[in-house]
Formats: C-alpha cells, sequence, structure tokens
C-alpha cells in the first residue's frame, strides 16, 4: 500500500459539485459545522456559480469570504487528477454518477485521495468496483458511495441493530422505510438514468461477481424479499430494489461481527393495504415507461437540475427505518430517524462522512468500500450528535 494519509495536501477536505442544490445545502452545512481549522474548497465547473456561493456563504459565515474555489469539469481528466492531489478527501453531488462520475473515482484512486459520494445507482457502484478497487487498496484510497440517504442509515441502522445481537450465530434482520418528502431535478435524473439502464446493471453486477473475492466460511446476503404484512412493525412490507440491501450486505461481509450466515431484506413499509397497492402498480407503470428514451427525457425535462424543494417543504419532511434483527433466540427493534431525508439530512450525512474520514481514528481500511465497515461507531456517533436518532425500542 502506497498510502499518502499522511501527506501534506492543500486541503483536508474539497467539495465538488458544490453548486448544484445538494452541493449548496453540503456546504452550508460544511460553513456551519466544519472544524475551524479544517482547510476545505469549493470545486465546480463555473467559476462564476463558485464565487457566488462564496458570497452567499460568507454573508452567514464570515469566514468564508476566503474559501479556496477550484475550476474542474468531470469530463476534464487532468483538472480531476489536480483536483485529488491535492485533497485528503473529496465529497462529489456531481450525478447521475453513471454518466459523470467514473474520472473523479479514478483520480482519487490513483492519488490515494478517500472519496465520498451520494450515488444510488448500482450500476456506477459495480462498475467503479471492478476498475478501481484494486489500485485504490494500493494507494490507500477508500472509496465510499452512497453516503447519503442512500445508504447511510440503512447501513449504520443494521450495524447498530447487529451489534445488539449475539456474537457467531447466524443473524436476520430486516429493515423497513418511510418517508415524507419532495425531490429535485438532480435525484430524479439519477433515479430514472437508474430505471433506464436494466441490461447495463445486470452487466455490472455479473463482471463484479466475477472479480469479487466472497468472504471466507461465511456467507451475507441481501435478497429482494417477498410483499408481505410485518405483524413485528404493523406496516406492509413492499420490496425495496435499490442498492441499500446490496450496501448492508457488503457491510456484513467485511466485518465478521455479522456473524458466520448474515440476511438483510429492505422494503418500504406502507401503513394501508390500498397505498401498498396503488404503490406497487404505480412503480410497475413508471418502471416500464422509462425503458422508452423519449419519455424518460420527457419525464427528466419536468424538473430542471439543481432545482429542488424550498426549506418550508424540508422542515415538513421527516424519515424513518425500522429495523427487526433476530439470532439464536432473541430479537431487538430498533430506528434510524431525521428529518428531511433527500436534502437536509442528505447533505448533513455527506459532509459528516467526509468529516469522519478527514479527522476521525478510523479501522484500517482501503478500496471501495461501504460507511459500516470504513467508518461505523465513529460516524454513528457523528450523526447522532448532528440530530440524527438511533434508538434500540425493544429487545425481546
Amino acid at each position: 500500500m502506497d498510502s499518502t494519509h499522511g501527506t501534506e495536501r492543500a486541503y483536508d477536505l474539497v467539495l465538488f459539485g458544490a453548486t448544484g442544490f445538494v452541493g449548496e445545502l453540503t456546504a452550508r452545512y460544511l460553513a456551519a459545522h466544519a472544524p475551524a481549522d479544517c482547510r476545505w474548497a469549493l470545486a465546480g465547473r463555473n467559476t462564476g456559480k463558485l464565487e457566488r456561493l462564496r458570497e452567499r456563504l460568507a454573508a452567514d459565515h464570515p469566514g468564508c469570504a476566503e474559501l479556496p474555489l477550484l475550476r474542474a469539469d468531470s469530463a476534464d481528466d487532468a483538472a480531476l487528477r489536480e483536483l485529488a492531489r491535492s485533497a485528503r478527501v473529496v465529497a462529489t453531488t456531481v450525478g447521475p454518477y453513471v454518466w459523470y462520475g467514473e474520472g473523479l473515482v479514478a483520480a482519487c484512486a490513483e492519488a490515494g485521495t478517500d472519496y465520498v459520494d451520494l450515488t444510488g445507482e448500482p450500476e456506477f457502484v459495480d462498475r467503479t468496483y471492478v476498475r478501481h478497487h484494486e489500485r485504490a487498496r494500493e494507494s490507500g484510497a477508500r472509496l465510499i458511495h452512497a453516503c447519503g440517504f442512500d445508504s447511510v442509515p440503512h447501513d449504520l441502522g443494521a450495524y447498530y441493530t447487529v451489534k445488539q445481537l449475539p456474537e457467531g450465530v447466524p443473524l436476520r434482520v430486516d429493515g423497513f422505510v418511510r418517508a415524507s418528502a419532495a425531490f429535485s431535478g438532480g435525484t430524479l435524473a439519477s433515479a430514472l438514468t437508474a430505471m433506464g439502464r436494466g441490461g447495463h446493471t445486470l452487466r455490472a453486477a455479473r463482471e463484479r461477481k466475477s472479480v469479487e473475492p466472497p468472504p471466507v466460511g461465511r456467507r451475507a446476503r441481501g435478497p429482494l424479499g417477498p410483499p408481505r404484512f410485518s405483524r413485528e412493525t404493523g406496516l406492509w412490507a413492499l420490496p425495496l430494489p435499490t442498492l441499500d440491501a446490496a450496501v448492508v450486505a457488503r457491510s456484513a461481509a467485511a466485518l465478521p461481527r455479522y456473524g458466520p450466515d448474515f440476511r438483510y431484506r429492505h422494503y418500504a413499509g406502507v401503513a394501508s393495504l390500498p397505498v401498498a397497492l396503488g404503490s406497487t402498480v404505480a412503480a410497475g407503470a413508471l418502471l416500464a415507461v422509462v425503458q422508452v428514451p423519449q419519455a424518460r427525457k420527457w419525464l427528466m425535462d419536468r424538473y430542471q437540475a439543481g432545482s429542488g424543494p424550498d426549506e418550508e417543504r424540508r422542515g415538513r419532511s421527516w424519515f424513518s427505518v425500522r429495523f427487526v434483527g433476530q439470532g439464536a433466540g432473541h430479537r431487538v427493534f430498533t430506528e434510524v430517524s431525521g428529518g428531511d431525508p433527500g436534502y437536509d439530512e442528505t447533505a448533513k450525512m455527506l459532509a459528516e462522512s467526509a468529516l469522519c474520514l478527514a479527522f476521525d481514528p478510523l479501522p484500517e481500511t482501503a478500496g471501495q468500500t461501504t460507511s459500516a465497515a470504513a467508518m461505523g461507531d465513529a460516524l454513528i456517533d457523528r450523526l447522532v450528535k448532528a440530530g440524527v436518532r438511533f434508538r434500540t425500542v425493544d429487545v425481546r
């Protein structure tokens, strides 16, 4: 490993894509919460927009008036390499990542720079594992995808739940997600892109499976569970074919504490049967529609990238993820909950993940990894202090 974590870089943290909707929320969070000695910078492709963002930050936080600005475009590999070499940690909000993200991952893997993003795109995650995991292991870079609502509450919630179950035995954990929130143009573009690339996603998953070694002497799975009524939570459970279950399973594969045989199932929790049935029909219809490129483009054009819900709407938003864990006759009920999942809490999770990598004592990891495997307890501590709730509801 030729890790450069111990060498001096110009910046502890660089935020790439700072002028987008979630990018600006993340910048505002860092302006308010980064340590006074944190050397951080804003990066993006439009210097004028970066300057105006810096002015808005400085209006509330005068210390930001001299915040460094770095110009870099996702299509400019030389600029991305220079950006990666300048930072200890890079956080990026520039999606859809399958279109715009890989150059920065490659630059960070080569430079030994820690990397965090907000992707929920399985194709992108699998593709970057195949192409950049080994180089990141050699350089010491930690590449951590899905550091927002995808997939931090689910990954850390499962980790939190497992730690309250017996060791050394098969474990089963189910997660049930509920949320009330609006979404931005950028989020819609990423989601529709992922939904419309089913064939590419399957090929990337197969390629990753062919090169990724399984855990030795253990098993870790994240299968799609059947629709059902969950007596434990009182909710109708609809299987969610999102990235989250795969992230939890990869944490389980990396950490022996999850036991010799671990299974995680991921659901949307719905209060009534009519809503559950309607949601299923609507999801199926949307999946069919986005396979048509013209329809997908029309939907994307309805929301402009960089736009999103206002502060009042975000203030009414919330999320809750309930977990039911069991093993060796023991059962535990836990919950992770917070405010607006898509934006305010996602910006918080991304910023705290980057700060955690930059400043906290953490386990020795390198290559493409997960929030639980790389940051675990340290990131939970940070999020609890920042207002995200982790609680044990019941133990039986």
